[in-house]
C-alpha cells in the first residue's frame, strides 16, 4: 500500500528581477486560497519553495 506523508513543491519561475518582492508575498498566502492546499494539508505535510530565474 502506498502511503504519501509529504509532498514538496519547487515553482521554477523565469521573471525579471523587479517582482522577486511581489513572488515573495504571493508565495506567503497562495497556499490557503489553494483548494487542494486545503483538502490536504492536515494529512500530509506539503512545503513548497521556489526559483526565479531572470527572464
Amino acid at each position: 500500500m502506498l502511503v504519501i506523508k509529504r509532498i514538496q513543491v519547487l515553482f521554477h519561475l523565469k521573471a525579471p528581477a523587479a517582482v522577486r518582492e511581489t513572488v515573495e508575498r504571493v508565495h506567503g498566502f497562495y497556499a490557503q486560497k489553494c483548494p487542494v492546499y486545503r483538502s490536504i494539508h492536515t494529512a500530509i505535510a506539503i512545503t513548497t519553495a521556489y526559483e526565479i530565474t531572470e527572464a
